[in-house]
């Protein structure tokens, strides 16, 4: 029996040093079939998610959503430093020769407690290590509590500075698509430019922005979880717009070039891609379509009553249909396990962008006197 308790306290503290190196140091995808942290998230996420669907308010479900990021992070740490001082106290049972002050046995909850003092390296000594192997385990469980505190004072501000880095965009995005962001939006506001300098420059960003998204959330899954500043506004909607509006310059738009925005296409279909695999999203293989004939005609309507013209035959319907089916399943099936709702391709109804409301505002137009300036919609 207590070669077993080695055997599999061994197993135990491997296994999580193995998933805490892959999660926090290895900066790839890991495709091993099992995995710690790969559990921890399909566990939690369900019932979190689940409950979520019970919020009616839009606002206060993406509020109760936006505690799983940082939450899941500081219980998965506590998880892996559970399961190394059990992991440790097993092969203490099954290795070891302790003593203890006073007349008290040592029993397998003592060694328990003994794993964690050395741990979190607290040094009492009442349960002292008697044996060569007792003492070795005892100073390399001490190593593995700085390690593991190293590794929360170095991993958690990386999650942040990396967050931070992938919402920047984000935040741009809605003076220049609306928000929630559109394609058509973001055409009509910035296609009809006469430079068409500035939308290869902002589609080039939107290309690094979407290799760095799929770095960054490859390396650290848990970001994928984390949601943006406004309920409006998420990284999946802002991929997705970005397919979207590329989607509609490659099959063509009178007056705007098509190059960069193939480069950018390709970037984001890629991450889109690979994020699925990453959250374990699911096919669905009959998703609702997120954009109809009429609604087709609509965008074009709406693109020529500012000055745009999008390629109308039946090559440039069925070339548009190719595109939107290389990544719209991944984007759906990716907003299906996250509860991310995705921005429509026009909008049905005028709103304010986020820039453009305060909670000032209704106090400020009060006090504002007749035939002052306003900005209008879009400067």
């Amino acid at each position: 029996m207590p070669i077993f308790a080695a055997i599999v306290g061994l197993l135990i503290v491997l296994s999580v040093l193995l998933d805490a190196f892959e999660t926090v140091v290895l900066p790839r995808r890991v495709q091993r079939s099992f995995r710690l942290t790969a559990l921890f998230y399909r566990i939690t996420w369900r019932p979190w998610a689940k409950l979520a669907g019970h919020i009616k308010s839009l606002s206060r479900r993406e509020t109760y959503l936006s505690y799983f990021g940082p939450l899941s992070i500081i219980f998965l740490l506590v998880v892996w430093a559970a399961s190394l001082i059990f992991g440790f106290a097993l092969l203490q049972y099954g290795l070891g020769e302790h003593l203890r002050l006073g007349s008290e046995k040592i029993s397998f909850g003592a060694l328990l407690y003994h794993s964690g003092e050395t741990f979190f390296t607290l040094g009492y000594g009442d349960i002292v290590p008697n044996s060569w192997m007792a003492r070795a385990l005892a100073v390399f469980e001490a190593g593995m509590g700085f390690a593991f505190l190293a590794v929360v004072i170095n991993y958690i501000p990386i999650i942040y500075s990396t967050l931070a880095d992938r919402e920047l965009e984000i935040s741009l995005l809605d003076s220049r698509a609306g928000s929630p962001p559109t394609a058509t939006e973001m055409l009509n506001r910035l296609g009809c430019c006469p430079d068409g300098r500035v939308l290869d420059e902002i589609f080039r960003d939107w290309e690094r922005w979407s290799a760095s998204v799929l770095a960054s959330h490859l390396s650290y899954p848990v970001l994928s979880f984390f949601r943006s500043q406004h309920s409006n506004q998420s990284w999946l909607g802002a991929l997705t717009v970005m397919l979207d509006v590329t989607s509609l310059v490659i099959v063509g738009v009178d007056g705007i070039r098509s190059e960069q925005a193939k480069l950018t296409f390709a970037m984001a279909r890629h991450a889109a891609v690979d994020l699925a695999q990453v959250i374990h999203a699911e096919y669905n293989p009959s998703p609702s379509p997120r954009l109809s004939t009429p609604e087709l005609q609509q965008l074009r309507n709406t693109l020529e009553a500012n000055g745009l013209r999008l390629r109308q035959d039946d090559a440039g319907d069925l070339k548009l249909a190719k595109l939107r089916s290389l990544y719209e399943p991944y984007v759906q099936a990716n907003a299906e396990r996250l509860l991310i709702a995705l921005p429509p391709w026009i909008r049905t109804e005028k709103k304010k962008d986020n820039w453009q409301s305060g909670p000032w505002d209704k106090m400020i137009q009060k006090k504002e006197p007749a035939g002052s300036l306003v900005l209008d919609d879009h400067f």
